[in-house]
């Protein structure tokens, strides 16, 4: 784990309720612990003895189930009020996005560490935060409507609205393949969000997923702290993500750091988040906003040198950012590799069993 400098301690915050589990968790502990902040964990009945349950100051069981434990939102609360939390942490998955969870910590008088409850119903549907990136500039990808794709514009991209993770996501050549694309992806998109709203834009082949980390606070500062590559994916899943994009033009480069401070201005957005970009030469255009911690905030943290966690308990506390955007520097080169359970015999599907010999490096690499 890289030491980042200025460490501060909010005065406000004194407890931190971490809504998650497993690697997020203990990364939150351990910037909450040397900001001398207190943690609570949550847990449920698989997860009694994870190491992130040591790490915390004090541990509490909701429940058997995922849906018990941390996709309760209702359990979440009253155990941060029962166990004496200013905050709740959401980390990244379970209901870090959820716009529902976020305004019921704020009306519990508990501050959420993110962006608020507005932002995140805002951007976490592309239509909309579509219209937000046009109505800040930035550049998006030209849509159609069914029944409406000029000649030149094949292939066209169908996804949900609603959706992420490559769920109602279609690739369609032709008229005849929308027709189907459409069905297949609102029916995908039901069964998942709940929502059939799809959106129908130009498929870019060969563009590379680039993503800008942000951060706001409630001054009215914001700044990026660089991008991220994460072209490298399966089943629309991040495989490997670096930092900064080895290969990006200036230019590119320029936009799409440019473009990811003038959404988060155009919005009101504070605390952690992400911008993503498609990126095919010099051209860039707007995919979607993360409103929240990613997986791979670390690669950001070891070239600017910065603690994204503890900058979170900052803003979250009502400070300003630590420092302006001239202050923040880009050093060196970092990549990160997630580590699947997969079978190769079978096109690498996801696989559980027991891991019967593991030795991670100790030539300084960070594990998560």
């Amino acid at each position: 784990m890289t030491t980042a400098p200025n460490v501060s301690s909010p005065q406000a915050i004194s407890t931190v309720l971490i809504a998650n589990r497993g690697e997020i968790a203990e990364r939150i502990i351990r910037s909450c612990h040397a900001a001398d902040i207190r943690t609570v964990a949550v847990h449920s009945d698989a997860d009694a003895h994870s190491p992130f349950i040591a790490a915390a100051d004090h541990a509490v069981r909701l429940g058997t189930t995922t849906a018990q434990s941390y996709l309760n939102a209702e359990a979440i609360i009253e155990a941060a009020l029962a166990h004496g939390a200013d905050a709740i942490h959401p980390g990244y998955g379970f209901l870090s996005e959820n716009a529902g969870f976020a305004a019921a910590v704020a009306e519990a008088g508990l501050i959420f560490i993110g962006p608020s409850a507005e932002v995140i119903e805002q951007m976490g549907r592309k239509d909309r935060a579509r219209v937000i990136a046009e109505r800040a500039g930035v550049p998006v990808t030209p849509q159609y409507q069914p029944g409406a794709v000029p000649d030149d514009a094949w292939p066209v991209l169908v996804k949900a609205a609603a959706g992420g993770g490559g769920k109602g996501m279609h690739i369609a050549h032709d008229a005849a393949e929308l027709e189907r694309a459409l069905e297949t992806a609102g029916r995908e998109a039901r069964a998942a969000f709940g929502d059939d709203t799809l959106l129908i834009e130009k498929y870019v082949a060969s563009g590379r997923h680039i993503e800008v980390q942000v951060f706001g606070d409630t001054h009215g500062n914001v700044v990026h702290l660089f991008e991220r590559d994460c072209s490298v994916q399966r089943r629309h899943q991040k495989v490997i993500e670096e930092a900064p994009a080895a290969g990006l033009s200036d230019h590119a480069r320029t936009t799409v750091l440019d473009a990811a401070v003038a959404l988060c201005r155009e919005v009101g957005y504070t605390n952690a988040g992400t911008v993503e970009f498609l990126v095919s030469g010099d051209d860039a255009w707007f995919l979607e906003m993360n409103t929240r911690l990613q997986v791979e905030h670390p690669v950001t943290e070891e070239v600017t040198g910065l603690d994204l966690v503890d900058w979170q308990l900052q803003v979250a506390n009502g400070q300003p950012l630590p420092r302006s955007q001239s202050d923040i520097t880009c050093t060196g080169h970092a990549i990160e590799v997630r580590v699947y359970s997969e079978d190769p015999y079978r096109e690498f599907l996801p696989q559980t069993g027991q891991v019967r010999e593991l030795i991670w490096p100790d030539n300084g690499t960070r594990i998560e």
